[in-house]
């Protein structure tokens, strides 16, 4: 039932069903409605548990719950074709979910922290989606017996245990970098504070009144009918982050010639989200063409600094810590989605403060955001060599001596 193609297994490598590894544990629980549960999913693509809001027993329509313990594989039946797979933390408190989600403890041949790290792999969810069985989609399952009667190449414990510290010492790597950037993250937070306070008795101006504001592209049929059509990359909300724009997946589309040039972004370009969750409206960066041609979508503001007198980026600064509360208390929120709308952006006040001080206030924060992106895109980097690593000692392109510290290629 396996997806898994790799090359015959070798020294002491063994193909084999998980039941060899693994067997099923589960442990349900009479709901009590005098009690409250604390209850946990699985997120999909193996990144671990996700931690729900405790239920009262009074409250679930649950009459029974699978009890989830530290150290144990579970997965998602309805959603395994997702990778919604993990292996649960050490340390893990007692928890709950339904009974969609299976226990598995491990065998003398297993060792949890590498299949841990196994759940994370391309590998693992192609197996589980082969194992998927059910119509379309949503109502897909994988059953606890055909899950246990996957095969896949495990390597000897030994081995296992060798891939857990070599792995291990990478993810070491990543938590360092991903910690001192959230140091940096709070510094941020702290100098924006002090700016707020320290020109918080500035006089203001409205947002509009030195700034060209425009919504972005809105999806239309019709366009498509048109015969000068051009393709060009396209800022959704999902790139548009508070002090820097995650550019790791931009979409294109295609809209006529005349659009994508009204549309496109320039150099200094300030660039704000309209909606999505209440805490998040207006926050942003500074665009600095990364991609040549790009435009926005309409949930995109663009607001284009038309005096030399404000800095773009301490306009940016401004909106990511004053603005928060400010947009916080004067956008509209219909049916969980919350906005501002040009109006509101329109009269955003502003410091009329000189433009030294301006660019003092964004030098500062600057050289912080400039520093933290640097270790996010380390630590991205590792992310990348980890995924490497894994799948090369997994299909045994690199090989790893057990007795020393050595990996070979």
């Amino acid at each position: 039932m396996s997806n898994d193609q790799s090359a015959r297994p070798q020294d002491g490598w063994a193909r084999a069903p998980l039941a060899r590894f693994l067997m099923a544990n589960v442990e349900t629980v009479d709901v009590d409605p005098e009690q409250t549960y604390p209850i946990v999913g699985v997120l999909n693509r193996g990144r671990g548990l996700l931690y729900r809001d405790p239920i009262a027993g009074s409250s679930t329509s649950y009459k029974k719950l699978n009890r989830i313990g530290p150290g144990m594989l579970v997965y998602s039946r309805l959603k395994a074709f997702e990778g919604a797979i993990t292996v649960t933390p050490d340390d893990l408190s007692e928890s709950f979910a339904s009974q969609e989600f299976p226990t598995f403890v491990f065998t003398s041949d297993a060792d949890p922290d590498f299949f841990r790290i196994l759940t994370t792999t391309q590998r693992m969810w192609s197996a589980l989606q082969g194992a998927s069985k059910g119509m379309g989609g949503r109502r897909e399952r994988v059953k606890p017996a055909d899950f246990l009667s996957i095969d896949m190449v495990i390597p000897p414990l030994p081995v296992q245990k060798r891939i857990v510290e070599v792995i291990g010492a990478v993810d070491r790597q990543i938590a360092a970098l991903d910690a001192e950037a959230d140091v940096l993250d709070e510094l941020w937070w702290a100098l924006g504070r002090e700016m707020v306070a320290a020109v918080a008795h500035e006089r203001t101006v409205p947002l509009a009144s030195f700034c060209d504001i425009s919504g972005g592209l809105t999806k239309n049929k019709k366009d498509l009918e048109q015969p000068d059509l051009v393709e060009v990359p396209y800022l959704r909300v999902a790139n548009v982050h508070r002090h820097h724009l995650n550019l790791a997946e931009v979409a294109t589309i295609q809209t006529t010639k005349a659009k994508a040039e009204k549309l496109r972004l320039r150099s200094g370009d300030v660039l704000m989200n309209e909606g999505g969750d209440k805490d998040k409206l207006g926050r942003g960066y500074v665009w600095e063409d990364q991609i040549p041609g790009c435009i926005h979508q309409n949930h995109v503001f663009r607001v284009r600094v038309t005096e030399q007198r404000f800095d773009p980026y301490f306009v940016s600064a401004w909106g990511n810590t004053f603005g928060k509360e400010w947009f916080e208390t004067f956008g509209t929120q219909t049916t969980g989605i919350a906005s501002i709308n040009r109006a509101t952006l329109s009269r955003f006040p502003v410091p009329d403060v000189p433009l030294s001080v301006q660019q003092d206030w964004a030098g500062r924060l600057g050289a912080v955001v400039e520093t933290m992106d640097s270790l996010r895109g380390q630590a991205n980097s590792l992310r990348t060599t980890r995924a490497s690593l894994v799948s090369g000692l997994l299909d045994e392109s690199i090989t790893i001596d057990t007795e020393s510290a050595e990996l070979e290629v």
